[in-house]
């Protein structure tokens, strides 16, 4: 009854009640754009071969990951929000490293339409070169009916329309909804696969090919991974840092206390997606140049059925996970704002010697998150493999959905405690009149 009633309390805010409202209509516009098929494509030959796991129908079914089957059904939102994910991760490192572009960035509001107007035209490139490939592997392996430069043609044009449009809806969820449009997006493509996963694990069940006891371990596999997700992922070192007190005029600054809270997995899922598009895309070039050389596809095969794709793709997600956490969190800076604020960390002087402890906590804890990230990724695939569990979900889409649901929770979370109410999913009662229409 409890969590009953503090389910209730999200509808009780006005505000709150028409975002979440909105966002499920938005989502549910995408999902049915999930089903138009493009026309002239064999879909149940194109669905055969992304079932298979070498080559470039596993690079096609990982990417079939966060379009929510959409890839394998070739329809119109096929290339779903990827496009735009790459372009803003294209956007954010050459920030990085372009002098202009990290001009913009620090300035402010504006810097940041001009670089999401940027992110939009990169977008556009994108998917259009996205399509246009697909369209080349789908002629190339004689899953179109009628090849050729028409064909070609109108295949860009709707799925690169599909994929401005899907980037559209995602702004509109950012803007009037709740959570992060495309985080939401992708979120939704990977849920709306779990009835089907559950059910085919239902069948096997009932035809014998799975013991009830084989599902049950499932299920409680399922649940103690997702527990170690949700407990890692809001783990973090916290760094006290103290501010002295300072009199200017007639006011008093500082003086006070807090802390830098170092995230065990600082980089997110983007460590993750690095490596498995990098552990597949050369698969792929081997795969398509086999028809040339046949003895590469001894190679791709003997690869991917091995242990040696699973050890790569671990040491991967391990050197991308301290790529991109270094790339966005800068111990020297990090400790020159500090400094220049008037702070320090209690033990350590301002300046080189707090960038160095910075510098030895950020590696100690990325450790952890570059392992944490990397055991997620191959964890189903050895439980699969050595007890037989038939895991639908990958680690990377576990890790995807729990994150985006702890994100939308938190959010939930800060507009109930702001209307005065004690919060989402919490045992308390509301402890004033909330805010209503």
């Amino acid at each position: 009854m409890v969590l009953l009633k503090s389910f209730r309390n999200i509808f009780g805010v006005s505000e709150l009640r028409k975002k979440i409202f909105f966002m499920l209509g938005v989502l549910i516009i995408n999902r049915l754009g999930t089903y138009i098929p493009v026309i002239g494509v064999n879909v149940p030959m194109l669905a055969d071969l992304m079932q298979q796991k070498s080559g470039i129908g596993g690079l096609l079914g990982y990417f079939d990951i966060f379009s929510g089957g959409a890839l394998t059904r070739c329809t119109v939102f096929a290339l779903g929000i990827q496009p735009y994910i790459t372009a803003s991760i294209m956007l954010q490192i050459l920030g990085m490293t372009i002098p202009s572009l990290e001009q913009l960035l620090k300035e402010g509001e504006y810097g940041r339409k001009i670089i999401n107007q940027y992110t939009r035209y990169l977008t556009l490139v994108l998917s259009v070169a996205y399509s246009f490939s697909y369209a080349w592997f789908l002629e190339l392996n004689g899953l179109v009916l009628v090849p050729g430069w028409g064909f070609r043609i109108i295949f860009v044009l709707t799925l690169t329309a599909g994929a401005m449009l899907v980037m559209w809806m995602g702004d509109q969820i950012s803007l009037h909804g709740i959570g992060n449009g495309s985080s939401m997006l992708i979120f939704a493509g990977i849920v709306s696969q779990y009835p089907a996963h559950a059910l085919k694990l239902v069948n096997m069940v009932d035809l014998g090919q799975v013991h009830l006891l084989m599902a049950l371990a499932v299920l409680v596999a399922y649940m103690a991974i997702t527990a170690a997700i949700v407990y890692l992922e809001k783990a973090d070192r916290k760094i006290p840092v103290h501010y002295a007190r300072r009199v200017v005029g007639n006011k008093v600054y500082g003086g006070q206390s807090t802390y830098i809270p170092f995230k065990i997995n600082g980089a997110g899922i983007m460590p993750v997606i690095f490596a498995g598009t990098v552990a597949r895309f050369p698969l792929m070039i081997a795969s398509m140049l086999s028809v040339y050389f046949p003895s590469l596809q001894v190679v791709v095969q003997s690869f991917y059925t091995g242990p040696l794709y699973y050890v790569v793709q671990f040491l991967l997600v391990i050197m991308f996970s301290f790529f991109y956490t270094a790339l966005f969190v800068n111990p020297v800076e990090l400790a020159e704002n500090i400094r220049k604020g008037g702070g320090f960390v209690p033990g350590l002087r301002p300046g080189k010697q707090t960038a160095d402890y910075f510098n030895y906590t950020l590696t100690r804890v990325g450790l952890i998150g570059a392992v944490y990230l990397a055991t997620l990724t191959v964890l189903p695939i050895i439980l699969q493999t050595f007890f037989h569990i038939p895991f639908e979900e990958s680690g990377t889409s576990m890790l995807i959905v729990i994150g985006v649901a702890l994100e939308l929770s938190n959010q939930i979370e800060s507009y109930l405690i702001e209307r005065r109410y004690e919060g989402f999913l919490s045992n308390g009662r509301l402890k004033g009149k909330a805010l209503r229409s």
